[in-house]
């Protein structure tokens, strides 16, 4: 969605004080743990961009909440998968002999959005090290959320979304469904169903820039929108305006066990 398009689906603007005043309303509250996912164009005009909706996120969980969002950086994978768009099959080696190595400061997200690009700027924010589905977090569960995020786990329980089950925390979706919830990646780890697949990154190794291959349970998030709607029926799930967009607020763990259940009746287990 354009700017043009926000300011002519807004009624009025939203404001950092609007904002938190929705997000208390839809029960967002302090001291939470919260993983969220966003699109500032879904919230409509908002004065100040990303950096309001930021500031009011961090005002409403007050200094004993911890924000986390994703900072994947899809980029840094093996090119052999890339389909949007792909490359010529004669730059695969040459991409994997060159691309920088995976740096928690440096490597930017990939189609993340304004709101967690803004995020990373935050003073003592921290992100965990995976070099392609990492996540970025800051409050008191920083550390409980964000290390030993194994490779080979990418979504499973050494994730950040694993670990946010494990503290019973929220999962917050700003202008966006379940199709972009990425806890859902933990029920599909969990329920047995996925295959697993080949992948590899750039990763710094005893110092030096390395190419490693690894293995992965898959993931596919295409029916997660699907999965979301029949949650939600189960009444399991917050739903309000923030700004002009709606916001979503559920319990991590209420949305995963269901998850769980919901892919394997809904999708074929590997032969």
């Amino acid at each position: 969605m354009s700017e043009a398009e926000s300011i002519a689906n807004s009624e009025q603007p939203a404001t950092r004080q609007s904002i938190a005043k929705d997000l208390t309303a839809l029960g967002l509250a302090p001291d939470m743990t919260v993983m969220v996912h966003s699109s500032l164009s879904r919230l409509g005009f908002v004065v100040g961009g990303a950096q309001a909706v930021v500031e009011a996120l961090l005002h409403v969980l007050g200094p004993g909440g911890t924000l986390m969002m994703p900072t994947h950086s899809g980029a840094l994978s093996d090119p052999a998968s890339w389909r949007n768009p792909p490359v010529p099959e004669s730059w695969w080696q040459p991409i994997r002999d060159e691309m920088p190595a995976f740096d928690q400061a440096l490597t930017p997200t990939r189609e993340m959005g304004s709101i967690v690009d803004c995020f990373l700027h935050v003073p003592g924010v921290r992100r965990s090290n995976h070099p392609t589905v990492s996540a970025a977090a800051f409050g008191p569960n920083t550390a409980a959320l964000l290390e030993d995020h194994n490779l080979t786990d990418r979504l499973g329980e050494s994730s950040p979304q694993g670990k946010l089950y494990g503290l019973d925390g929220h999962v917050l979706l700003l202008g966006v469904d379940h199709g972009n919830n990425t806890s859902l990646h933990l029920a599909e780890v969990r329920s047995g169903v996925m295959p697993t697949v080949e992948a590899g990154a750039p990763i710094m190794v005893d110092g030096e820039r390395q190419w490693v291959d690894f293995s992965h349970v898959e993931d596919d998030d295409s029916d997660f929108a699907e999965l979301g709607e029949a949650f939600a029926l189960t009444g399991g799930e917050a739903k309000g305006s923030v700004g002009s967009g709606v916001a979503r607020l559920v319990r991590s763990r209420d949305v995963v066990d269901f998850g769980v259940d919901w892919i394997r009746s809904n999708r074929t287990a590997p032969s």
